[in-house]
């Protein structure tokens, strides 16, 4: 279904543009009527300058202070009634008349949309088709204007149609790419958010009492209280030692961040135990001994890094298993668990908040020229990231 209404503009320039650019045309025009000694018994030239001029400096003058205002549909009609009124007062510029209408329909599905552009290139071009079969001394005739006509109407709608879908993938990519900095600042602060929290109600905690213990330490020391303070070491050594795996686990969590000295499988393996620990998961490495760029070790990782979570976290497996290997061209990277899977939603279906997470992993896949595929069901998921061996930087 065509939606009717008008993409959004992300900046005035492209108004401006077209607007100068249509000055520029009808001053063009006028130049070549008056130079060729205003033929068609200056009916032309009349119109032109009556009509044509003033309109085309209207709206520049409209694009530099409205820009909105002309982007009005009304602009397209206006362009397309002087053509018309063009071809009826000199028949012979049948010719001319169509190559600009053809310029002007596109131009206008650029900026009006797939609907608005469809309805702009019908009603231009049945316009003019109708002026040219009711008009006498247009230079065709018969069947022979039946087929140029065909000919013209069809141009028309293709040519709004093609302007109108390019504008949509344009307009379509940059909300994408919004929508992916938005998600990627709110994951930031989440992300600083949970660590922030985690810090303070773990290490910082932890550590204040630590500071309590060689307190207490010194003191016993002092008293020469010797069995005290081998018992308040030994708690403080407990302590420091939950402290160091702890803190480990959160590094894990934010993910290597020098994969220049890391490699991927390094990576892996020591989210291994943090994994089997925090979530129970008994975990198998399949990894190939690759030499990864780390513009692509770092998206496989997080991709990794996500699958496994939501295996653990939501679908409730016991068993993962993580592989990397490269073949026919390519590398792969794959983690499959015998979870419950997501039933009959198509994971990555919806970018709604339970699926941020899968939408990043497929937009981290596209980062590095990659496809993601996730195929689940009620025997477990099968998370696929296939990139072209080239990325791989050896």
């Amino acid at each position: 279904m065509m939606a009717l209404g008008r993409p959004p503009i992300e900046s005035p320039e492209p108004v401006l543009k077209f607007a100068a650019l249509r000055l520029l045309l009808t001053v063009a025009a006028l130049v070549a009527l008056v130079a060729t000694g205003m033929p068609f018994h200056g009916h032309l030239t009349i119109v032109v300058a009556a009509g044509g001029l003033p309109w085309a400096i209207g709206n520049l003058l409209l694009a530099q202070r409205r820009p909105d205002l002309a982007l009005s549909p009304v602009v397209a009609a206006g362009d397309l009634t002087l053509l018309a009124v063009a071809e009826l007062v000199t028949p012979q510029t049948y010719g001319a008349v169509r190559f600009l209408a053809l310029f002007f329909i596109a131009a206008h599905a650029q900026f009006q949309g797939q609907g608005r552009g469809t309805v702009i290139a019908l009603a231009g071009a049945g316009t003019l088709v109708v002026i040219a079969a009711l008009r006498s001394g247009t230079p065709v005739h018969d069947n022979t204007l039946a087929f140029y006509e065909s000919i013209f109407v069809i141009c028309a709608l293709a040519g709004a149609l093609t302007a109108s879908n390019i504008r949509l993938a344009e307009t379509t990519g940059r909300l994408r790419a919004r929508q992916v900095s938005r998600r990627m600042i709110q994951t930031e602060a989440e992300i600083r958010r949970r660590v922030a929290e985690s810090i303070h109600d773990g290490p910082v905690q932890e550590l204040v009492s630590l500071d309590m213990i060689l307190s207490a330490v010194a003191t016993a020391a002092e008293r020469g209280d010797t069995q005290a303070a081998n018992s308040m070491l030994e708690e403080a050594r407990s302590i420091t030692e939950r402290n160091i795996q702890a803190l480990r686990d959160e590094i894990v969590d934010l993910g290597p961040s020098a994969f220049r000295e890391l490699s991927f499988e390094t990576a892996i393996s020591d989210c291994v135990s943090v994994w089997q620990r925090r979530y129970g998961l008994d975990v198998t490495l399949e990894l190939d001994p690759l030499s990864l760029a780390p513009e692509v070790s770092g998206p496989l990782f997080q991709i990794a890094q996500e699958a496994v979570t939501n295996a653990g976290r939501h679908a409730e497996a016991e068993h993962v298993t993580v592989s990397l290997s490269r073949a026919n061209g390519e590398i792969r990277l794959r983690v499959v668990d015998d979870g419950k899977g997501f039933g009959d939603v198509w994971p990555l279906a919806t970018d709604s908040a339970g699926h941020i997470g899968l939408s990043s992993m497929r937009e981290r896949a596209e980062m590095i020229d990659g496809s993601l595929t996730i195929d689940s069901g009620g025997r477990g998921t099968v998370v696929t990231v296939r990139v072209p061996a080239g990325q791989n930087g050896s």
